[in-house]
């Protein structure tokens, strides 16, 4: 079934599309802009382009899901094979099936939003035409890694990414944005090495570097040593872009310096590329080495999840100097973790789990991360006590349509029954019960019994931000100093100073205390998608799992459905 008839070459032109537009549309950005289009001055056209770009990759990739053959969704569709390099028979293999679409298409929404939310309010950094190729380079690697079927062209497209966020952090980062570029772009290159080695291993001795054929193999030209040592150097190097714990330390810093879109971009699209390629190369091409690391990337994933909420809860709290935006990033080490556990019960349950959590990941994490860097702009800090302090932030008081959609983030990201981060989470603890055979159970129902405590913890420090930053502290107005009756609010509504709204239970108010800018309509255009996604996902699971489900079967079976 397909939502309207699509010929199978102009799908397969679309998909093309999508991938090669970004690039194209990165070199024009560069150039000077034709007389009728640069506007009211040569910036404004550029970021006009970048909108118009990812806009344009995002109708293409609607218009692909609808063409999408929903009732065989484990069936490779929109291919494209043409050989590339024959002395290593290495082809131009793109195709889509039930578990990359779903990534293909959050990657040109969040992309495009991106776009839109930096025209109105572009960072502070040098050329604008920069910004909008890098960010346009960056949309097109990560594409490509989801719909490339060759190990050598996953390879090229994963490392794609690493200098458009690198210079996106480096150039129109916060503080310290050096020191977290050279951070995030040392680790990832370090992983990548290893992890060529480990697809080069696969290549040579199966014979062949085309991802369909491995899979259908199912590992069995492969001997169970190699598959060890290809899944032990393939793992690392997607380890860290997941980021795995250990693995991790990047992460936190590089989402701390980034400007507000490279924080969403990075949580909601990079780090989905290493879990991307736990699926789709690892689970399938090496099962035996798998199995022997599953027990192990679970144990890791469980202390990741537990790590992550207890550095939150340690951030949040009173007197910590918290920044909210260093809170979000070690959530995603938490919340990626449900992801990994899903992926190591090596189940279709768990793995099912582990993809829609994946996505719902990036609906959620990205509107938090857009939510904080409106935040930042209005109080010219993310510190938590900064926020909480004095007369406290009091968004519901200040500013209450955006204090109800970071309280509606938040929630979300707990993994409130209704809406999508609560799926994920379920599936891969009920993946996590009952693992693969082979796999030890009571060693796996130790790890999601871990793991159930991790979204306890997640709720305890989703639900102290929500209060403090949304309600304000309680303190006693005499132990207030002049300076936190007082934050500093850069960015203030038509109100200005206007402190006569009673903020209930927000905190005390003082008459100088100004009115914040609540939500502009730009904002409201770029985040609304996000929220009705993260709605809809919630509500109507089954249209994920519809895509992804039997996919999934198949992929365990080597193949065959």
């Amino acid at each position: 079934m397909t939502v309207i008839d699509i010929s199978p070459s102009v799908m397969q032109f679309l998909l093309a599309f999508i991938v090669v537009a970004p690039l194209l549309g990165a070199l024009a950005a560069l150039l000077p802009a034709p007389p009728g289009l640069k506007g009211k001055n040569p910036d404004q056209a550029v970021l006009r382009h970048g909108v118009t770009v990812t806009g344009a990759v995002l109708v293409a990739a609607i218009v692909l899901a609808a063409g999408f053959d929903h009732d065989h969704p484990a069936t490779m569709q929109a291919t494209t094979d043409i050989s590339w390099i024959p002395a290593l028979d290495v082809r131009i293999h793109l195709g889509i099936d039930g578990i990359s679409l779903p990534l293909l298409v959050l990657t040109a929404l969040l992309t495009f939003l991106c776009a839109l939310y930096s025209y109105f309010k572009l960072p502070a950094g040098p050329s604008p035409k920069a910004f909008v190729a890098l960010v346009l380079v960056l949309e097109s690697g990560t594409l490509a890694t989801f719909v490339v079927l060759d190990l050598l062209l996953f390879f090229l497209a994963f490392e794609m990414v690493l200098i458009p966020m690198y210079f996106l952090i480096a150039r129109w980062g916060g503080a310290q944005r050096q020191a977290a570029a050279w951070k995030f772009i040392l680790y990832t290159l370090l992983g990548s090495v290893v992890m060529l080695l480990g697809l080069l291993l696969i290549g040579l001795k199966s014979g062949t570097f085309d991802m369909v054929a491995l899979a259908t193999d199912n590992g069995r030209g492969l001997t169970t040593s190699v598959q060890v040592i290809a899944v032990l150097a393939i793992g690392l190097g997607l380890a860290v872009k997941t980021p795995m714990w250990p693995l991790h330390s990047w992460l936190p810093d590089a989402h701390t310096a980034a400007p507000t879109v490279g924080s969403v971009l990075l949580a909601g699209v990079l780090l989905k590329m290493g879990t991307y390629g736990f699926v789709r190369i690892l689970l399938p091409v090496a099962p035996d080495g798998m199995r022997t690391f599953a027990p192990y990337l679970a144990a890791f994933a469980v202390v990741g999840i537990v790590y992550g909420s207890l550095a939150c809860l340690a951030l949040a709290r009173t007197g910590a100097k918290g920044d909210l935006k260093r809170l979000i990033a070690y959530s995603s080490v938490g919340h990626m973790g449900f992801v990994l556990l899903g992926i190591a019960t090596m189940t279709p349950t768990g793995v099912n789990g582990a993809l829609f959590a994946n996505i719902a990941h990036g609906l959620i994490t990205g509107l938090l991360f857009f939510l904080v860097g409106a935040i930042k702009d209005r109080y010219g800090t993310a510190d938590l006590d900064t926020l909480a302090g004095a007369t406290g932030a009091a968004l519901y008081g200040r500013a209450p349509r955006l204090g109800a959609l970071l309280a509606f983030a938040a929630v979300a990201s707990l993994g409130l029954p209704g809406l999508a981060g609560f799926w994920g989470e379920m599936l891969t603890l009920f993946g996590a019960y009952s693992p693969a055979e082979g796999l030890s159970r009571p060693a796996f129902r130790t790890f999601m019994a871990i793991g159930a405590f991790g979204t306890l913890l997640t709720a305890a420090y989703m639900l102290i931000v929500v209060r403090r930053v949304c309600m304000g502290e309680h303190a006693p107005h005499s132990r207030l100093s002049p300076e936190e009756q007082a934050p500093q609010t850069p960015d203030v509504g038509p109100s200005g100073a206007a402190g006569s709204r009673s903020s209930g239970s927000a905190g005390p108010r003082t008459a100088t205390t100004p009115q914040l800018a609540d939500i502009h309509p730009y904002e409201a255009a770029a985040w609304t998608p996000l929220a009705a996604l993260t709605v809809v996902a919630g509500l109507w699971p089954a249209v994920l799992l519809g895509l992804t489900d039997p996919a999934v079967q198949q992929l365990l079976a080597g193949g065959k459905s």
